[in-house]
């Protein structure tokens, strides 16, 4: 009766199941099948008149009537969603069109409804059958967050409560899942794409989706109230440093100057919190990398979008069931090393691959860059210090910050203010030591100067009107700056 998608009649399970339409069960006779009497007119007492109940509102009634609405659509789905497991040709479906299997969807689910005595009009049968399709190629009720070009972020906190960001703010949208089976499906689903498991064993993972999204979830146990899960989406037209520019992210001086250092081959770092903009900022400096070197990226999940035609993408892998076959970021860049990098670039140093690291850098891997959770720029260096100590190497203080001052140049600090705009609020340059502690300067800084009615930050970018202590190797190199864009605004 269907198409090639369908599976063979003797595979198929045709059961001709019919929903049973339950009636409201009879009231129950009284004893004796006479009425009782009121309490009130038995002792002679007058009964109380009522006080009507206030009738709710026209957008109460709508609001419960479209839950209903949804609630019995998700039942159909639910059902529906089980025939076409059992009459769907699985291996078929792979290289068939959107629109073929579509109307695949359509002709069974309208079978299905028939026999089950159930009738949709036209508005909820289209719903029905995109859901359906989301069920069997996407990511389920996710899909249409994913496609929504307005959202950055989604975060799920178990079955009933779905959050997305739009512009920097958080949102509780009216997509659910059926139940926490319905969850624990969609999120084996990410997982085994990308080779990794989760359970009550390993109730935690990493991993990133077909679009380079990043996707974070934990499950019960450890999540108590149901499965958490975090994407952080990413744009299919990847940023450019223009882009950037005119977000107001920062300022043309700021880019020339960045620009300048990336192609002199600065090593820099790039530091933030979460959800800041470190890797977008990343993706952006490195426009500035020249074609004709070999740059390495190493990852814990592959996110960097890098623009160059000679790029090597590296990421590490967690344990196997047995806990072997471990590759940590630390055994990708030791390897890289011998891979003739011009430049390694590290999505984020979090924890001993900042040995490795801070060596490449001052062992002829100039232009390297990394990322760093950290709220400034002295934090950021504070942060590779404890780094450096939790890797247990036992080094004198003055040594490791030695060590950090030869091979940082410079420090880039992102920051996402609190009405959701992200800023590049400092540029930091390490001159090097006096005595015992790291010598930095500031070069550039965002200064915040008030806060509107509603909410937004004012703010300007401003020179410090310190010179930039490499400008003398950015002449060397053919960049060479204005002094006007070191001078601060009166």
């Amino acid at each position: 009766m269907f198409s090639r998608f369908k599976k063979p009649e003797s595979d198929a399970t045709r059961g001709a199941a019919t929903a049973a339409v339950t009636s409201p069960a009879p009231a129950a006779k009284l004893a004796g099948g006479a009425p009782q009497a009121a309490p009130g007119r038995a002792t002679g007492q007058v009964r109380p008149i009522p006080t009507a109940l206030p009738k709710p509102s026209a957008e109460v009634i709508a609001a419960e009537k479209e839950k209903k609405r949804k609630e019995r659509l998700m039942e159909l789905k639910v059902e529906l969603h089980k025939r076409l497991l059992d009459n769907l040709n699985l291996a078929a479906i792979e290289h068939a069109t959107e629109a073929s299997l579509k109307q695949e969807i359509a002709a069974i689910s309208a079978e299905a409804l028939d026999e089950m005595s159930v009738s949709l009009n036209s508005a909820d049968r289209s719903t029905l059958t995109q859901e359906l399709y989301d069920e069997v190629m996407g990511l389920g009720p996710l899909e249409s967050l994913l496609k929504d070009e307005t959202v950055n972020d989604i975060l799920v906190n178990g079955p009933q409560r779905v959050f997305v960001e739009r512009s920097g703010r958080l949102e509780l949208t009216d997509i659910t899942f059926k139940d926490e089976r319905h969850l624990l499906r969609i999120i084996d689903k990410i997982v085994s794409a990308v080779g990794r498991r989760v359970d009550e064993s390993n109730p935690y993972c990493d991993a990133r989706l077909a679009d380079g999204s990043r996707f974070n979830c934990m499950v019960p146990p450890v999540a108590v109230d149901g499965s958490l899960v975090s994407i952080r989406k990413f744009k299919k037209e990847k940023l450019k440093v223009d882009d950037l520019v005119r977000f107001g992210a920062f300022t043309e001086e700021m880019a020339a100057y960045l620009q300048a250092a990336v192609a002199c081959r600065l090593n820099v770092i790039v530091s933030g919190g979460t959800g800041s903009g470190k890797t977008t900022t990343l993706n952006a400096l490195s426009s500035f990398i020249d074609n004709r070197e070999r740059v390495l990226t190493i990852e814990d999940t592959a996110e960097l979008q890098l623009q160059q035609v000679h790029v090597g993408r590296m990421e590490s892998r967690p344990p196997n069931v047995e806990g072997k076959g471990a590759v940590t970021q630390r055994d990708c860049l030791r390897n890289a090393l011998r891979m003739r990098p011009d430049r390694i670039i590290v999505g984020e140093t979090r924890g001993e691959e900042v040995i490795d690291m801070l060596q490449a850098m001052n062992t002829g891997h100039d232009g390297s860059m990394t990322t760093i959770h950290a709220n400034s720029a002295r934090d950021a260096v504070s942060r590779l210090e404890n780094m450096v100590a939790m890797a247990g190497i036992e080094m004198p203080l003055k040594a490791v910050r030695a060590q950090i001052a030869s091979a940082v140049n410079l420090i880039v600090q992102a920051s996402r203010l609190q009405d959701g705009s992200r800023r590049m609020i400092s540029i930091t340059e390490i001159t090097g030591m006096e005595g015992e502690v790291i010598s930095m300067q500031e070069v550039f800084r965002y200064e915040r100067l008030g806060i509107e009615p509603s909410g937004k930050i004012i703010g300007r970018f401003n020179a410090t009107g310190i010179r930039s202590a490499y400008s003398e190797r950015f002449r060397q190199w053919g960049y060479d700056l204005p002094a006007s864009i070191y001078e601060p605004i009166a």
